[in-house]
């Protein structure tokens, strides 16, 4: 393994870190994560134990796999952890919004972004969220083969926009969508290993059309901020509660801030829901028992009509099938922290600027916590054994105070649109079709869910 100056243990006499996986000269283990990420960091978790150092590029990177440990990092000695230099690529999108800061900046963010979130806010998006759903559904024809990740991507994005920028843009998806694509692609497996090893100002050709679909995304985002501030009235989105938002100061966000947090929300609020729906999809296409019971219980409770927020207690086989789904396909499949100062985790004492990777898709599917954890079972969230759970052994959303603010607002969207296109489609896998993990700052479906549509 090669060496390095970050993350090394302090020789103070607690417990020495395991050995973890041998590396290349230069690049360490960065070639087998940039080729296979999820199996390369499940395969450590089952060789290696509850913390594997992995050289990444030069950066011993500590992968955590004990809810315990999590619980260190996150809740009990969360001041001491950020996120690092690990989401650089993240900040050159969002800037400084409430995913990206730190510290007393990112308390206070916090603080004005918080009543955007809140539920009785959140609850009035709900007929949005199924207006757009059914517009889409009149665009499906019984018998068509779709890429349905691409539909649910378009869809919630057209209900982020419509939700934060109470604005119809439609028109302007393909624009965004394409955009999005473009910056994301940096993450991608392919891509990874090559620039991270090249300095940023070295020019290459996506770097270039990255640049370009930023100043796109900008154009967009700071043109609606402009319109706003000409007509500020509370039209009951999310930005005109941004816009309204004051410290204890009565200081407002600047213009810079109000685009970095609503292009934080335009990210976070539509590729993690279509992310969860288009492996949901995928995995009820694969269990014809799942399928029947869903449609079972969205007859017996709807009886036809779409379904309403008030409905929602009562769709508790829905709400089981997305946990379910967030368990096996967590969008965000990993994230890092990194120490500011001098930690003790798990009784292994390491110094400051070590960085800590804590893995949902691995700890979701850990045989410790999980019965039978690789099959897709949604009743499993029915039983005892759950409630039973390490508190961290089940994180889609993170967890501590950086838990995520939109989680209510995504998960009410999923169970409305699984409801929503289950009452008039049953979707089934071609004969052949595979669908691989693409696992970038999210994790998507490669190449997409490509799913025949059957009427009901």
């Amino acid at each position: 393994m090669q060496s390095s100056s970050v993350g090394k243990p302090v020789a103070t006499g607690q417990k020495r870190v395991p050995a973890g996986p041998k590396g290349l000269p230069l690049v360490g283990n960065m070639a087998d994560f940039a080729g296979d990420a999820i199996n390369f960091v499940s395969r450590c978790a089952r060789e290696y134990g509850d913390i594997v150092p992995m050289e990444l590029a030069g950066t011993t990177v500590y992968l955590l796999n004990n809810p315990d440990y999590f619980e260190q990092v996150l809740v009990t000695q969360n001041r001491n952890f950020d996120k690092g230099h690990f989401i650089d690529n993240v900040r050159r999108l969002v800037g400084n919004g409430i995913l990206t800061s730190e510290g007393d900046f990112w308390r206070k963010q916090r603080r004005l972004v918080q009543p955007a979130f809140h539920r009785n806010r959140v609850a009035t998006y709900a007929q949005v969220m199924t207006d757009f759903t059914q517009k889409m559904l009149d665009d499906w024809q019984d018998g068509q083969t779709r890429d349905v990740h691409a539909d649910m991507m378009r869809l919630t994005l057209q209900i982020v926009a419509k939700t934060v920028f109470d604005a119809d843009v439609r028109s302007q998806v393909e624009d965004i969508s394409h955009s999005l694509e473009v910056i994301l692609e940096e993450n991608n497996s392919e891509r990874r290993l090559v620039e991270t090893l090249l300095p940023r100002w070295v020019p290459t050709p996506y770097r270039g059309r990255y640049r370009k679909a930023l100043a796109r995304l900008d154009e967009i985002v700071y043109g609606l901020i402009a319109e706003r501030r000409r007509d500020d009235h509370d039209r009951g989105d999310l930005l005109s509660m941004l816009l309204a938002s004051q410290d204890e100061n009565g200081q407002g966000m600047d213009d810079r801030q109000l685009r970095d947090e609503t292009m934080t929300i335009l990210l976070a609020g539509h590729e993690t829901t279509a992310l969860a729906l288009s492996w949901t999809w995928y995995l009820i296409a694969n269990n014809p028992v799942v399928e029947a019971r869903l449609h079972e219980e969205l007859a017996s409770v709807l009886e036809g009509r779409p379904p309403t927020l008030e409905d929602l207690p009562r769709l508790t086989y829905t709400e089981m099938i997305i946990k379910e789904a967030l368990r096996l396909y967590p969008p965000a499949w990993a994230f890092v922290r990194e120490s500011i100062a001098d930690c003790e985790i798990g009784g292994y004492r390491l110094p400051g600027g070590s960085v800590f990777m804590i893995s949902p898709w691995v700890i979701h599917r850990d045989p410790r916590f999980w019965e039978r954890p690789d099959e897709f079972r949604p009743e499993r969230w029915a039983e005892d054994a759950t409630a039973k759970l390490p508190r961290f052994a089940y994180l889609p959303f993170g967890g501590g105070p950086r838990l995520c603010i939109g989680n209510s607002f995504a998960t009410m969207e999923a169970a409305l649109l699984l409801g929503t296109i289950a009452q008039r489609y049953r979707l089934s896998l071609p004969p052949g079709t595979t669908v691989k993990t693409d696992p970038t700052v999210t994790l998507r479906p490669k190449p997409g869910v490509v799913l025949k549509l059957n009427a009901c």
